[in-house]
């Protein structure tokens, strides 16, 4: 188990565009929550959603077959792995989480700092 159920944090049947309107509407950076996957991919079960700089970002949360464990973004040697994703998400309200902007090739980071309920 992921860890998600009970969460505040988490938005069950949120889609990506209810969550990223969610977000945008909050404009606090460091706003979150965790949505299921677009894709029923199996290796990449959850998204976590973040607001930095009037902007939203939608982090792929994988899950890793071999050790059980949940990864955030693509793989990549010497990355943080996690036994839930509640893990992830306590981990980054301690320590920031980088932000990469595929578009701009501009990196940002954040602690993940307001929990955001998708009504």
């Amino acid at each position: 188990d992921a860890g998600v159920h009970s969460k505040a944090w988490y938005a069950a049947t949120c889609d990506r565009k209810t969550a990223e309107d969610a977000l945008y509407r909050s404009n606090k950076d460091g706003s979150f929550l965790v949505r299921k996957s677009s894709g029923q991919d199996s290796r990449q079960p959850y998204t976590l959603v973040v607001f930095y700089n009037r902007r939203v970002y939608n982090i792929p949360i994988r899950f890793i077959e071999s050790t059980r464990q949940y990864a955030l973004g693509r793989e990549k040697s010497g990355e943080e792995r996690f036994d839930s994703v509640a893990e992830i998400v306590e981990n980054h309200q301690c320590t920031s989480l980088v932000l990469i902007d595929s578009q701009n090739n501009t990196k940002d980071s954040t602690k993940l700092k307001h929990i955001v309920r998708v009504s």
